[in-house]
């Protein structure tokens, strides 16, 4: 089976692109085949568009809180919620996210769905640091766009598949380094950071996270802890949790999942 793993930016560019770990895994065999970087949108809408048979992990919300669009009377289904929120510019949908928070009660101004909190993910709601409102904006309309089946959210071809992951649930949880590994200010790209990328290699390679074992060329392998940002390991981490997802039941996505939220694979 076919891997993606998709570190994702709401803004790519080639100083910052879309990241995509290519993968084939067997068992629980994960081997990276190579790295690719797309600076555009169109060329990330071309990697959607790829035949199957393929499962992507892809870091970016898929959805919003549950709670968020009972409040707005957004509609509940996905589709109609996506179509509805890329109706906004980027300018329209940050000043509605922004009107709402200032509406809730200090100490609980972001709305989380159900898999954000066993993922330690940040709320669908933050704009800064990392802006994640603007990567659902931009990221899930492109999926729903696609076609690709999105499990627990929306039915589509069912050789493409698309579902969320995070690289940070896998890393501080289930591999329980707490130290930062990245940054994209190159003054901190330090020696110590350098050293979690190792840490955290080493440990996928051992298949401590998730019984997934990563392989990988020297070349790639050097070529993922030289890269201070953490973007091409962060491909390399959903590419695991898609690839653990593959080997799950209904991807490994329970049951209990709120319907419209989305699910990150793994929590």
């Amino acid at each position: 089976m076919r891997i993606y793993g998709v570190d994702f930016t709401c803004a790519p560019r080639a100083a910052k692109p879309i990241t995509v770990g290519v993968a084939l895994v067997k068992s629980n065999l994960l081997h990276l085949q190579r790295v690719e970087r797309l600076p555009t949108f169109a060329e990330f809408e071309a990697l959607l568009a790829r035949p199957g048979p393929w499962i992507g992990g892809f870091d970016f919300p898929f959805s919003l809180p549950r709670e968020l669009v009972r409040d707005l009377a957004w509609p509940a289904a996905w589709p109609a919620l996506v179509a509805h929120c890329s109706a906004f510019d980027r300018a329209q949908f940050r000043a509605r996210l922004d009107a709402y928070r200032n509406t809730r009660q200090p100490g609980c101004r972001y709305a989380h769905r159900a898999t954000d909190y066993p993922a330690g993910s940040s709320s669908p709601m933050k704009l800064v640091n990392p802006p994640v409102a603007l990567m659902f904006h931009e990221g899930a309309r492109r999926v729903l766009a696609s076609g690709v089946h999105v499990p627990a959210l929306h039915d589509g071809d069912t050789q493409r598949v698309a579902l969320e992951a995070y690289p940070g649930l896998l890393v501080r949880k289930q591999l329980g380094i707490r130290d930062s590994y990245k940054s994209d200010t190159r003054r901190d790209q330090t020696p110590a950071r350098r050293s979690a990328r190792k840490r955290v290699i080493a440990a996928l390679k051992r298949g401590e996270a998730l019984d997934i074992r990563l392989r990988a060329t020297p070349a790639i392998e050097r070529a993922l802890i030289a890269d201070g940002s953490g973007d091409l390991l962060d491909a390399a981490i959903c590419a695991v949790q898609a690839a653990w997802a593959a080997r799950q039941p209904g991807y490994g996505i329970p049951a209990s999942a709120p319907a419209g939220e989305g699910w990150i694979v793994s929590s």
